[in-house]
């Protein structure tokens, strides 16, 4: 059951994750503005320097499926502890690395503190907060992840230009110090939930299939594989997945129970999240090369014109809770969905000749929907899991996203370079036009499809306050 918390407790908790979360997604974007400078420093080629990004997101990939269950044995609040302090390690292993080697195996050190800390800091408020409080909790730890993003590039070619690109990982250093003081004295003793045996036969599977598909998915992007070696990876990753389904089909205690989709919201929240991200995944990667590539922004404009975007998805936060206490997550979500799609598709009417507003007016648009669109989903994913169920259905909710996205920024490159090629022969900039807009076009359609999955939700299925549709309620202490 949740936990009774003291008003004072309360407020300070959202406080403390969302300052771990914007560590982590600050660290995510801050590192790319700094590869070449980098490079230079260890004496390495800039085109190997991948190894630094590619190291950090398979130990997420591979490690994101053990946060439930660490959670649920030793405590959320353990778990988190010690997810600050091997993030802050792997930055300190990095800042001081010799050599690319090194480099990586600090990155690997971060990645395994980066694939428990926000899994665990959701579930610490999932187990802390009662259902009606949820939203408004959730919402609030996942601005943190929008300004992250939007700071981290600018920060990042400051830092290398004026001090050294060993600063990208110092600065982690004291916010993470501060982190885990503060979860040290504030989190709430929640208790393990379960002494269930660890699943590794489950967790092997999982984590291959995570890991290959997301060789697989980078293979069609920056590693820039052959074809037959993505499609070795990708159906190496298939049969581990189907793998795992048929082991928990028959496990007693499974990592990732299939009783989970037994609760009606979670299994399309879970779907949703799938699939309605492949565009929200595909954006952060088309949007800036549309504005620089396609428009001829500079990169610091480009940057500054992707504020207004950042600034309305904070904004939205505001307005989710009351909307889908008013309107429910079934209107909410299908509504929201088509606006998305829609949005999406309107990026293709774009181009120099078109006035700046309604860039500026479009990305404003698409940045308060989609966090919308983001809120809606997790909350309704999580809302009516029992309290056993918890730390799995949130660890299972990680891995799905973590997948989504990379899965929606290879469709979307993927794309890019399909309709691009077609064109041979046409000036460059007009094949370049035509490439984006097709590609808009085409992750808006993904998007507007999506939304027949909402479709299944029940009119009242997930309101806040009432009480859920799994086997047993959540206590609201």
């Amino acid at each position: 059951m949740t936990t009774t918390l003291d008003p004072r407790t309360a407020r300070i908790i959202p406080w403390i994750v969302a300052s771990a979360f914007f560590m982590q997604t600050l660290d995510g974007t801050i590192l790319n503005t700094a590869l070449p400078a980098m490079a230079a420093s260890l004496g390495e080629s800039p085109l190997r320097m991948q190894a630094a990004v590619i190291s950090y997101l398979l130990t997420v990939a591979l490690l994101t499926p053990l946060s439930g269950w660490l959670a649920d044995r030793f405590g959320p609040h353990r778990v988190f502890i010690v997810a600050i302090f091997l993030f802050c390690l792997g930055s300190l292993a990095c800042a001081l690395a010799p050599s690319l080697s090194w480099l990586a195996a600090g990155r690997v050190v971060q990645g395994g503190g980066g694939a428990l800390m926000m899994p665990v800091g959701r579930l610490i408020i999932l187990r802390g907060y009662p259902r009606r409080e949820l939203v408004r909790v959730l919402s609030f730890v996942t601005i943190p992840g929008l300004v992250g993003p939007l700071i981290g590039p600018t920060l990042g070619g400051w830092l290398v230009e004026y001090a050294s690109w060993h600063w990208i990982f110092l600065i982690n250093l004291p916010v993470g110090a501060v982190g885990a003081f503060a979860a040290w004295r504030r989190l709430p003793r929640l208790p393990a939930l379960t002494q269930t045996p660890f699943d590794t036969w489950g967790f092997v599977l999982m984590s291959a299939s995570m890991v290959t598909i997301s060789l697989a998915l980078e293979g069609l992007g920056e590693l820039a594989f052959a074809h037959a070696k993505v499609m070795l990876l990708l159906v190496a990753g298939l049969a581990c997945l189907a793998g795992y389904w048929l082991h928990a089909a028959r496990h007693p205690s499974p990592l990732f129970s299939l009783q989970l989709f037994r609760t009606p919201t979670f299994a399309v929240g879970i779907l949703g999240n799938l699939f309605a991200r492949l565009g929200s995944g595909a954006m952060p990667f088309l949007v800036p090369l549309f504005l620089q590539v396609g428009l001829g922004y500079s990169a610091a404009v480009a940057g500054m014109t992707m504020i207004p975007m950042a600034a309305a998805a904070i904004a939205a936060k505001a307005v989710g809770t009351s909307l889908i206490a008013r309107f429910g997550y079934r209107r909410v979500l299908l509504v929201n969905t088509a606006l998305l799609g829609l949005s999406m598709m309107a990026f293709a009417t774009i181009d120099p000749a078109r006035p700046v507003m309604l860039l500026y007016a479009l990305l404003v648009a698409f940045g308060a929907i989609n966090s919308l669109q983001f809120t809606a989903m997790n909350t309704l994913t999580l809302i009516d899991l029992a309290p056993e169920q918890a730390g799995s259905g949130n660890g299972l909710l990680s891995v799905v996203q973590q997948l989504a996205m990379s899965l929606g920024v290879a469709v979307a490159a993927a794309l890019l370079g399909g309709f691009t090629g077609q064109h041979v022969g046409m000036p460059e900039a007009g094949t370049t036009l035509l490439a984006f807009r097709a590609t808009f076009l085409c992750v808006g359609t993904l998007t507007l499809l999506s939304g027949l999955i909402f479709l299944q939700l029940g009119p009242d299925e997930g309101r806040p306050g009432e009480p859920p549709r799994s086997d047993e309620s959540i206590s609201e202490g």
